[in-house]
């Protein structure tokens, strides 16, 4: 059987009192909404609405976890610890979780869209292949080598159109300049993914081993991009 782990995910818990009440004040969806197997897509902004950190929100009873970089897993539990203050919540590392990924199954689709596959978490396995190629091809950014940190806005990582932000909440870090550019459409640039052989002066980053790369351009600039058809309806 082919492996389903992502192993460069990382599980963060947080248990204690009002976790959803304490993620409901900071990150872009809504959190009074995560149910079970349900799991929502969403990041933690700068206040002036930039991409810190991008992650899936799942619950399991009471707890919340994070789905997220394992490589930025130790930044992101200190960046919340900030926001925390005197709340008695934990916030820490579940290394008896891991993420998993198949295109087929019966486990929750993920959030952004279905295309991408089936998403759970369960212990770790063996590892998953495939998954980068998967996701780049259907147009899909993530993480901080793709969206940058404190580099692009929310909005600009095609966050409305992935499910990725909640315009009838309540405030949350980065909120107002959000909704603004939601409410003026003034989504001027996109992250798009490019087949391209080598870096170019706009990569952002270059996957030479399957000759792709993410780039941040106008959107009257897109050229070849590749353009899915989930974008499509917000360049026209």
């Amino acid at each position: 059987m082919p492996g389903t782990t992502l192993i460069d995910r990382a599980v963060i818990r947080l248990t204690g009192e009002d976790v959803r009440g304490f993620l409901q004040g900071l990150v872009t969806n809504e959190v009074n909404e995560l149910a079970e197997d349900e799991p929502l897509w969403a990041a933690l902004l700068t206040p002036q609405g930039k991409a810190l950190f991008d992650f899936l929100l799942w619950a399991d009873d009471e707890d919340v976890l994070i789905d997220c970089e394992a490589d930025q897993a130790d930044a992101l539990i200190k960046r919340l610890c900030l926001y925390r203050l005197r709340r008695p919540i934990a916030i820490t590392r579940d290394e008896s979780l891991a993420v998993h990924w198949s295109l087929e199954g019966e486990d929750p689709l993920d959030p952004r869209l279905p295309a991408l596959g089936h998403r759970w978490i369960a212990a770790p396995g063996e590892a998953a292949e495939g998954w980068r190629e998967h996701r780049l091809r259907l147009g899909v950014t993530e993480g901080v080598a793709e969206l940058g940190q404190d580099k692009t806005l929310w909005l600009e990582c095609n966050a409305a159109e992935l499910n990725g932000v909640s315009f009838t909440k309540g405030c949350y870090v980065g909120q107002e300049n959000t909704a603004r550019m939601n409410y003026r459409s003034k989504v001027n640039r996109r992250l798009i993914v490019v087949p391209a052989d080598a870096s170019g002066e706009r990569t952002r980053i270059h996957y030479p081993e399957v000759g792709l790369a993410v780039e941040h351009r106008r959107v009257e600039d897109l050229g070849d991009a590749i353009i899915p058809d989930w974008l499509k309806p917000a360049l026209s």
